[in-house]
């Protein structure tokens, strides 16, 4: 197996892309995200304005009721639909804020139309279950205990080596893997592994993993047909994520050496501070 890779500011840099004059709202990225639930409508919300700032063009979300009210209160910018279907999309984010076990038929079906379509698609939560067997390009974000009952599904025990056990759940899926974490893997099918310490701890609360979501659509939405891989915009991602939440709890600054506590939504909010600063 080849040697971890670990990502960089300057790796991060050349994957944040920014629009020149020629640029549209198309051009720069379109990030549909099928998140949130009636029981966790804030998903729905944190997702969006997560992809909105990290600078997508333009924004779908689908879903009814409380979490696409929630959205249209937040991000009036937003276009709400009830289905996927037919939707101008170039990236997915799926099953943030759901529950598997709560999942309509209906739902099921639309969500393995899009696991089985040609666009990527970030899956995450109540959507991890769906993904062995399926053929489009995947990036799947489990934490740490949704990543051990994947495995377990697939037949195996996901083991104390974090390592070891990406590598063989994205070789086994044919998908790219970002396992959450202090430090934050990201394996690919073909063994490649990149690990990820841009952080701090206070990101370790509810919603920030709904904000990942929303930036990996984002930064896969804008990289379209470059040479990237999807394991280094997932790595891009979870690098700016990680910044945001250094910018967000004031470490380094009003927060000194330590930081400060900080919610999901601060950490979304500090997005296009992390991006011009790692731009400068």
């Amino acid at each position: 197996m080849p040697d971890a890779r670990e990502w960089s500011r300057e790796d991060t840099a050349r994957l944040v892309r920014v629009p020149g004059p020629e640029d549209d709202k198309y051009s720069r990225g379109v990030v549909g995200l099928r998140t949130g639930s009636p029981a966790y409508p804030g998903a729905a919300v944190l997702g969006v304005e997560a992809a909105w700032r990290s600078g997508a063009g333009f924004v779908r979300y689908i879903g009814e009721g409380r979490a696409a009210d929630a959205v249209i209160a937040r991000r009036p910018e937003t276009v709400v639909s009830a289905h996927a279907a037919g939707a101008r999309v170039g990236v997915w984010v799926i099953g943030s804020g759901t529950d598997a076990a709560s999942r309509s038929p209906e739902a099921e079906q639309e969500l393995r139309a899009l696991l089985d379509g040609s666009v990527p698609v970030v899956v995450d939560a109540g959507a991890l279950d769906l993904t062995p067997g399926r053929r489009a390009p995947l990036l799947l974000t489990p934490h740490g205990g949704e990543f051990a009952r994947l495995a377990r599904q697939l037949g195996a025990e996901p083991g104390d080596d974090r390592t070891v056990g990406a590598r063989r759940v994205a070789q086994e899926l044919g998908a790219t893997v970002l396992l959450k974490g202090a430090r934050t893997l990201i394996a690919d099918p073909d063994g490649t592994l990149i690990t990820v310490d841009a952080g701090t701890g206070w990101l370790a609360t509810a919603g920030t993993g709904d904000v990942l979501g929303g930036v990996l659509g984002a930064l896969l939405a804008a990289n379209s047909g470059t040479d990237a891989s999807i394991a280094e915009i997932a790595a891009a991602g979870a690098w700016l994520h990680g910044h945001a939440g250094r910018l967000a709890s004031g470490i380094g600054a009003d927060g000194g050496a330590h930081g400060h506590p900080i919610v999901a939504l601060d950490v979304a909010e500090a997005l296009p501070r992390a991006i011009v600063d790692v731009l400068a």
